[in-house]
């Protein structure tokens, strides 16, 4: 019974997480990756996230919190962690 539980609560998290991300993406990111716009990489579009990709993920985070080209400081996602623009880059990148 507690295996079950364990495994019921930690697919809710998982689930809230993940909506949580998509609520974040959709309203800050999806503007400029979902169309490309200013040179952003599509959320999906896998050759034009491969070259970033190779950058790290590190990389990948520092560019999204301090900016990078057409990208302000933190996007459009000013409350955004470290955390959450990690989660919203593995979104888009899939």
């Amino acid at each position: 019974m507690r295996k079950y539980l364990a495994v019921l609560l930690l697919s809710s998290v998982a689930a809230i997480a993940h909506a949580g991300t998509e609520d974040q993406y959709n309203q800050s990111c999806t503007f400029c990756h979902g169309t490309g716009a200013a040179g952003a990489p599509k959320t999906g579009d896998k050759a034009a996230w491969a070259p970033r990709l190779e950058k790290g993920m590190e990389t990948l985070v520092k560019h999204a919190r301090e900016g990078f080209n057409a990208m302000p400081p933190k996007g459009m996602c000013n409350d955004c962690t470290d955390e959450d623009f990690r989660a919203l880059i593995e979104h888009m990148t899939k």
